[in-house]
């Protein structure tokens, strides 16, 4: 069993409406620091509650960081902006007017962690953007999504990630970073604290952290594998690793999203067929959008966290997951899991999928294509 940090405390959140009065809450108690990671800041309603909560934390002395990708929060404007670093913010674009779309290797290198870090004693983690529950993709909100918050031993390890991340971007800006040099702080265990592990997905040390993860528990899972991931295309390995679970007899299921937002979503469905035959269970949800990226496995195991499973999470984003062993936590994932498959999923049988859906199977089909070529123009 991979390295686990005992004595935490881990609390799960579903959707913005929890997460954000979450962090609210906990940005309002703030003492000296508040680190923010985010792919996307909406300037919508919770995107503006967000910056005022921020504001007033910095008015008071708080030193403040906010570390937003150039490519997923390019529509913030620079009025914005102005007004974020007027009210004396810490403000960063990683990679920013960088492009995904020119399909070069460094483009395609975004900053897709979500984190928040409070005092260095408190963090959130999970695949929440800073953005409205119902401003979505289609308009077929609201978003369904998870993180948690995060107390203990394990904060220390998220506290060096995003210091060193800061650090290195503002180096990139040619800018200091503003952060003190006594920033770390002994965390106590709680007395019968939860086991967790940090991990993340770098393009240095850990560029396969997650995937590896992942893996590990796949291939040792012997009773049930439960993913919820709104962007899923597995690579090879991934892929033998979930059929040969369903052989040797485990109950593999899938609850994937079902809203295409862009046309390379289509790729999901590419693996459909194979699934299906080899008896994988699969479910898309359909009800509103879905961006959850969790998985439970064996009724201990689970992870949240900002990693799709695909190439652009897996081979080339900054990624960030927390890593649970727990059955407590574990079975209230899961029960929350099968309530989003009950109340907005919906089943792709194999008869069906062979017999009709023939629109979408050529377009996952051309989808995944374009993946593909354009993986290996960037030389991936």
């Amino acid at each position: 069993m991979p390295y686990y940090i005992k004595g935490n405390k881990i609390e799960l959140l579903k959707n913005g409406k929890d997460y954000f009065a979450a962090v609210i809450q906990s940005i309002k108690k703030a003492r000296k620091s508040i680190f923010i990671e985010a792919y996307i800041f909406s300037h919508d309603v919770t995107g503006k509650k967000i910056l005022t909560a921020l504001k007033e934390a910095s008015q008071k002395g708080i030193k403040v960081y906010l570390l937003l990708d150039g490519f997923g929060s390019r529509d913030l404007s620079q009025k914005v902006i102005n007004v974020i670093k007027a009210s004396k913010i810490h403000f960063l674009f990683y990679h920013p007017k960088i492009s995904p779309y020119q399909m070069k290797r460094i483009s395609l290198r975004r900053l897709h962690r979500k984190m928040i870090l409070i005092d260095h004693e408190i963090a959130y983690i999970g695949g929440i953007n800073i953005i409205d529950d119902m401003h979505v993709p289609n308009g077929k909100g609201p978003r369904i999504d998870y993180a948690a918050q995060l107390k203990g031993p394990v904060v220390h390890l998220i506290s060096l990630s995003m210091v060193k991340l800061w650090k290195r971007v503002s180096w990139s800006h040619l800018e200091k970073s503003f952060i003190p040099k006594n920033f770390q702080k002994q965390i106590a265990e709680y007395p019968n604290g939860t086991k967790l592990n940090f991990i993340e997905r770098d393009n240095f040390r850990h560029r396969q952290d997650i995937e590896k993860a992942y893996l590990h528990a796949i291939e040792n899972a012997q009773d049930e594998i439960l993913i919820a991931n709104a962007y899923f295309i597995p690579g090879k390995r991934f892929e033998r690793a979930l059929i040969a679970a369903a052989h040797r007899g485990v109950s593999v299921t899938l609850l994937l999203k079902g809203e295409i937002d862009y046309f390379l979503s289509n790729a999901t469905r590419a693996f459909y067929g194979k699934f299906l035959k080899e008896g994988i269970t699969i479910f898309e949800y359909t009800k509103s959008f879905m961006h959850s990226k969790v998985a439970v496995i064996d009724g201990t195991w689970s992870t949240i966290g900002s990693s799709n499973i695909d190439p652009f999470s897996l081979l080339l984003a900054r990624e960030a997951n927390i890593f649970i062993w727990d059955k407590s936590f574990a079975s209230q994932l899961k029960k929350n899991i099968e309530e989003d498959i009950r109340l907005g999923g919906t089943e792709i049988l194999l008869k069906d999928w062979d017999k009709s859906h023939l629109i979408k199977r050529i377009k996952s089909r051309i989808a995944y294509f374009i993946i593909r070529i354009s993986l290996g123009v960037a030389n991936i």
